[in-house]
């Protein structure tokens, strides 16, 4: 027998992104988080976007939005650096290694979980070890105030300095820092010095930490370094376990790993909400205008989540998101609402905020101004999903059943409505995909009365299968164009709408139409793989990451899985390099609107199930046939 040598892992070095005024491409962000928030670091090291200790609360640190007064957390190398970064495998815990001249250092960052699942303070912990010679390391953490609802003061304690910003309490803590800022009573500090700095050489073997601790509203919990540090690792092993529990063996194994992380990136674990974004107001074109708050749960994006989860065999956080959303609707009228603060309350309006935005692209809002629009295919988000939660041996207790039979009979009534369709318009019509999104709704509802999870009178099982047949004759008389190839966005149009694309894995229609309209709408709003939402886009914004995998799952739906398989490998280089995606993406390929974003993540996941189940449903017929 040979022996085998290990070889030296082979690392991807590149230069880092470069800002420009300050600003970087959104394309070069990973995101970390603990439950609460989420953290945006970019590949020079800085993160420049952190609410503490909410997600949804405003950002001490925005320079994603405001680079000279957003805020900052800096971390890099003092010379000109090469670097490459992954995350920890089955982790959201970032590394990036940076190469100078003269040595190497690799940065491990994470927002530090509890023995017991979340910690109830925010801990971000960034250990520095030395590789290889020696690197002049620098670092600064500014807090700022761009959303206008706090200032930013330095307070000495005993204990050393605290940041107050509003009711939000910052302390730096660490080990081997070369902290330069002053750090007692007596120091000469003065109130405007609202910051943290220092610097630091690494050598082989060094290790340093620096961790960033909030609260609101509370006492502060100083740290121990060493019970930090550990705290690393033990969130390292928190990950790993519960990406035990998840498994895909399936296609785009890495793709959907990755995505699947993401997502629990957004779920706010002391409500069980799913957040739609991490962030607010990214711009979704270069010229502004367009620039909203996405730290909200929409129903709708809450019940493809769970959906994907069920999928994977998780169960924890889709019994929490079905609970949590049950109750809001239950606690707020018993109606239908589209979307929810994490806290389960209603929102309340947008707030113009000082930021410049993104690249100077605004405004800034905080908030976001759908609330209050007519959508009827939410009804079909919360039916389907209560179905598919049901089949898969869940029990749907009486007051829920209550709640969903009376969401049956008003999609029932209000189908025949105009509505402000998928995409939150202010044009209200008669949208296509809100016809069959009510179309699944009712199809749900009679799914789950007759596994007998639902309870309506015969009368009301009679009315919602009458609904859906006249649905069906509705959208296949008035909403389908011969002349175009294609279902239309609304009757009496010609613009087309790529959201009808969702309604192939539904099954309201796998066949020729679909097929011809999946045609008609990559030539006419495709760009290479991707795709824009709607006729008229492209003068408005980048194309809609979601649309995209929409199209490759529907192509799988009407029996076209190779093309199927083809987009989604294209689709698949649309990544950044650990895995990210945002709201949409430039014809020239950069990321545009909030991220990491979770309908992009989540028509990643779900195209590739649906794609996968259709291979082996094909596969099994034909080896029927040949065994026949």
């Amino acid at each position: 027998m040979t022996d085998t040598i290990d070889q030296p892992t082979v690392r991807d070095w590149r230069s880092p992104s470069q800002r420009t005024d300050g600003y970087q491409p959104l394309r070069s962000y990973a995101a970390i988080g603990d439950g609460r928030t989420v953290a945006l670091i970019a590949d020079d090291g800085q993160i420049d976007w952190l609410p503490l200790p909410e997600m949804n609360t405003a950002p001490v640190i925005a320079g994603l939005l405001d680079a000279g007064r957003g805020g900052f957390f800096e971390l890099r190398p003092t010379a000109d650096f090469e670097v490459d970064r992954s995350y920890l495998e089955g982790t959201n815990v970032l590394t990036t290694r940076f190469r100078t001249a003269t040595g190497e250092v690799e940065v491990t960052d994470a927002l530090v979980t509890g023995v017991a699942g979340r910690l109830p303070w925010s801990e971000l912990v960034r250990r520095i070890e030395g590789v290889e010679g020696s690197v002049e390391m620098t670092w600064a953490v500014v807090p700022g105030n761009v959303f206008g609802t706090h200032d930013v003061e330095r307070v000495d304690t005993v204990h050393g300095p605290v940041l107050r910003a509003g009711d939000v309490n910052l302390v730096l803590i660490g080990s081997d820092h070369g902290r330069t800022d002053p750090t007692g009573p007596g120091d000469g500090v003065s109130d405007e010095a609202a910051e943290f700095r220092g610097a630091f050489t690494t050598t082989p073997g060094s290790r340093t930490i620096l961790c960033l601790c909030g609260t609101d509203d509370e006492p502060v919990h100083i740290p121990n370094a060493e019970v930090v540090d550990q705290g690393v690792d033990r969130t390292v092993d928190n990950w790993a376990l519960w990406s035990k529990n998840f498994s895909w063996d399936g296609p785009w194994s890495e793709a959907v790993t990755r995505s699947t992380l993401a997502l629990k990136l957004l779920i706010y674990s002391p409500t069980g909400a799913i957040a739609a974004a991490a962030t607010a107001a990214v711009p979704e074109n270069f010229t502004g205008l367009k620039n909203w708050d996405y730290r909200f749960a929409w129903v709708r994006d809450l019940a493809y989540t769970v959906q994907a989860l069920l999928n994977f065999g998780l169960r924890e956080e889709p019994h929490a998101a079905v609970s949590w959303i049950l109750s809001c609707l239950k606690e707020h009228g018993r109606e239908m609402h589209i979307f929810f603060t994490l806290d389960g309350g209603l929102p309340d309006g947008t707030t113009l905020t000082e930021a410049e935005g993104w690249r100077g692209i605004g405004p800034v809002y905080d908030g976001n101004p759908a609330s209050g629009q007519l959508q009827l295919g939410v009804f079909a988000d919360i039916l389907a999903i209560l179905s598919q939660y049901a089949s898969g041996g869940n029990i749907i207790d009486a007051s829920t059943d209550e709640l969903l039979c009376s969401f049956a009979d008003e999609a029932c009534r209000r189908w025949q409505e105009e509505d402000s369709g998928m995409w939150e318009l202010g044009d209200l019509q008669h949208y296509t995909s809100s016809k069959m999104g009510c179309w699944q709704a009712i199809d749900a509802a009679c799914h789950l009365a007759d596994i007998g999870q639902l309870h309506p009178s015969d009368d009301d099982l009679a009315h919602w299968k009458k609904n859906a047949r006249l649905i069906r004759e509705y959208v296949d008389e008035k909403c389908w164009s011969e002349s175009r190839g294609a279902y239309l966005m609304y009757p009496g149009s010609q613009e087309l709408d790529a959201s009808v694309l969702l309604h192939a894995p539904t099954g309201f229609d796998r066949g020729e139409r679909m097929s011809r309209t999946i045609d008609a709408l990559r030539d006419e709003l495709g760009r290479g793989p991707l795709l824009y939402r709607y006729s008229g886009m492209d003068a408005e914004e980048g194309t809609f990451t979601a649309c995209a995998f929409w199209c490759a799952a529907a192509l799988a739906c009407v029996g076209r899985l190779d093309e199927a398989v083809a987009l989604m490998d294209e689709l698949m280089e649309q990544v950044n390099d650990v895995g990210m995606l945002s709201e949409m993406i430039s014809e020239n390929g950069e990321f545009l609107g909030n991220l990491p974003q979770g309908l992009s993540h989540l028509a990643l996941v779900n195209a590739v199930i649906t794609i996968d189940q259709l291979t082996k449903e094909k596969g099994e017929d034909e080896g029927d046939e040949v065994g026949a």
